[in-house]
């Protein structure tokens, strides 16, 4: 099997590497002056199995054409397979009709991704599970809810926890967080009057006294989460803190952050965090690569992904 690193995380590609103990293969990347995009690889990839990771994060279209640049190189190079490793799939929030002539923008992304030379797709915690079902190729959906179950155990023991849905479309995530921790869990009751900004309407549950731990798979703006904060400190909470899978802090999500009550912030290192945003205290990441290393391992030697989600 080869690695291919695009750019968007490439941290996150070197420690899946050191994990794997096989070294990135060679690819230039780079940009003309118009800012077209250039994909060299550097390596003979005939007949193998090639990873290539990229998140589609910020700046999502140019981290996506890097993707579809390098899936087409590869294909044209005859590797054997090419699985795109994408630890935060973009466009996934976009994945039914929100109004009449809208789109379904994450179908369109599946479909260019297929089309650009994909035979498999290996992602972490999509935003919709049903976004598997976008694609005609077989997809990996592998999910922090371990992860974050044993930092959860290691870091609150001996508190009265409860975990928390920020919304009520991830109350599903939640019950399965809170079902590894044999605890309670809670529903946020919130509306959006408008992309971007929420509302917390009413907790459901009875949080008073407990230490309150949000799931969710997006951090945007932060302004859901610190809302949510607040409110559960309001109902009476001991403390309220948050595990998201994917950090997309964009704005002054940082700032946000800091000044909210949220007693830590952890997230993944699916989107690369720039140490000289400055980070608050508050936040903390959380590493994939070993979770993401072993299911490249398991794709490639043909055994069971679906194992990793204990």
């Amino acid at each position: 099997m080869k690695i291919v690193a695009c750019n968007s995380n490439l941290p996150l590609a070197d420690a899946v590497s050191k994990a794997l103990h096989l070294p990135l293969t060679t690819a230039i990347i780079r940009r003309f002056a118009d800012m077209e995009i250039h994909v060299e690889i550097q390596e003979n990839v005939r007949g193998e199995d090639v990873f290539v990771i990229q998140s589609t994060c910020f700046p999502a279209n140019d981290n996506l054409m890097e993707l579809l640049i390098t899936l087409d190189a590869l294909r044209r190079g005859s590797a054997r397979r090419v699985t795109a490793v994408i630890p935060y799939f973009g466009y996934a929030r976009q994945d039914r009709k929100t109004g009449p002539r809208t789109p379904i923008s994450a179908k369109l992304v599946a479909n260019i991704i297929t089309e650009a030379g994909a035979n498999r797709v290996l992602t972490l915690d999509l935003h919709a599970g049903q976004i598997q079902g976008f694609f005609d190729i077989p997809v990996d959906n592998l999910y922090g809810a371990p992860l974050f179950a044993r930092d959860i155990q290691e870091r609150f023991a001996g508190r009265d926890i409860m975990v928390v849905s920020p919304d009520a479309g991830g109350v599903a995530r939640a019950r399965a967080t809170a079902s590894r921790l044999a605890c309670d869990f809670a529903i946020i009751d919130k509306r959006r009057p408008r992309a971007g900004v929420s509302e917390v309407m009413n907790v459901i549950g009875d949080v008073e006294g407990r230490h309150c731990i949000m799931i969710d798979d997006i951090v945007d703006s932060g302004g859901s989460l610190c809302n949510a904060a607040e409110a559960l400190i309001r109902h009476g909470a001991a403390s309220a803190s948050a595990y998201v899978s994917h950090g997309v802090l964009s704005g002054k999500a940082l700032e946000r952050i800091g000044a909210s009550p949220i007693e830590t912030l952890a997230i993944t290192d699916s989107i690369h965090l720039d140490p000289a945003r400055n980070p608050p205290a508050n936040l903390r990441v959380l590493t994939i690569a070993p979770l993401l290393a072993e299911a490249m391992r398991r794709i490639s030697d043909e055994t069971s992904v679906s194992s990793l989600f204990d």
